[in-house]
C-alpha cells in the first residue's frame, strides 16, 4: 500500500513539474499498431509460425498419445524387457516434446524471439515518428496510454491520430 501511494505521489510531482516546464501528451501505442498495415502483415506471419509449431507439437503429442495407448493394450502379454523398452521410448518422446516446448514457447524461445524479430523495426519506426512529433509540437513528455493507466487526459494531448498519419504519409 505504502508503494502504491509513493507512486501516486511520484506521479502528482511529476505530472506538476511537467505542466511547469512544458507540455504532456499521450499516444495509444495498441491503436497505432492495431491500424498498421505492416504491423497486421508481422502478426499474420507470426501467427502462421506459431500455428505451424503447434502442428509439430500435436504430432509429438499424437505420437506419444499412440505408444500410451499401445502400452495400456499389450501391457498384460508384454514381458518386463519389452514393457521396460517401450516405456524408455515413451520417456523419450516425452522428454522431446517438454524440450520443443521450452525451445520454442518457453522464455527467450523461438516464439518470443520471432516477435521480436518482426515486430522490433515497426516499434523503432513508430518511437521515431513519436520523437519527431514531440519535438515538433514542444511537448516534453509523451506517455504510452497502453503501458500506462491513464485516468484523465484531454483530448487535444492525444497525438495517436498525429502519429497514424504521420506513418500513413510514410508509406
Amino acid at each position: 500500500m505504502k508503494r502504491v501511494l509513493l507512486i501516486v505521489s511520484a506521479l502528482f510531482l511529476l505530472s506538476g513539474t511537467a505542466r511547469a516546464q512544458g507540455k504532456v501528451g499521450y499516444v495509444d501505442s495498441q491503436r497505432i499498431f492495431s491500424e498498421l498495415p505492416e504491423f497486421k502483415e508481422a502478426e499474420a506471419k507470426f501467427n502462421k509460425e506459431v500455428e505451424d509449431w503447434e502442428d509439430q507439437a500435436a504430432i509429438m503429442k499424437a505420437e506419444i498419445d499412440s505408444l500410451t495407448d499401445e502400452k495400456e493394450r499389450n501391457s498384460l502379454v508384454w514381458s518386463a524387457a519389452k514393457k521396460k523398452e517401450v516405456e524408455d521410448r515413451l520417456t523419450a518422446k516425452q522428454d522431446t516434446l517438454q524440450q520443443f516446448w521450452d525451445i520454442t514457447f518457453g522464455p527467450g524461445g523461438k516464439a518470443e524471439r520471432r516477435m521480436n524479430e518482426l515486430s522490433q523495426p515497426l516499434k523503432e519506426r513508430v518511437i521515431a515518428v513519436i520523437r519527431r512529433i514531440a519535438i515538433e509540437k514542444d511537448y516534453d513528455v509523451v506517455l504510452d496510454a497502453a503501458v500506462v493507466s491513464i485516468a484523465f487526459a484531454k483530448e487535444s494531448l492525444d497525438l495517436t491520430d498525429d502519429v497514424i498519419s504521420e506513418i500513413s504519409k510514410e508509406n
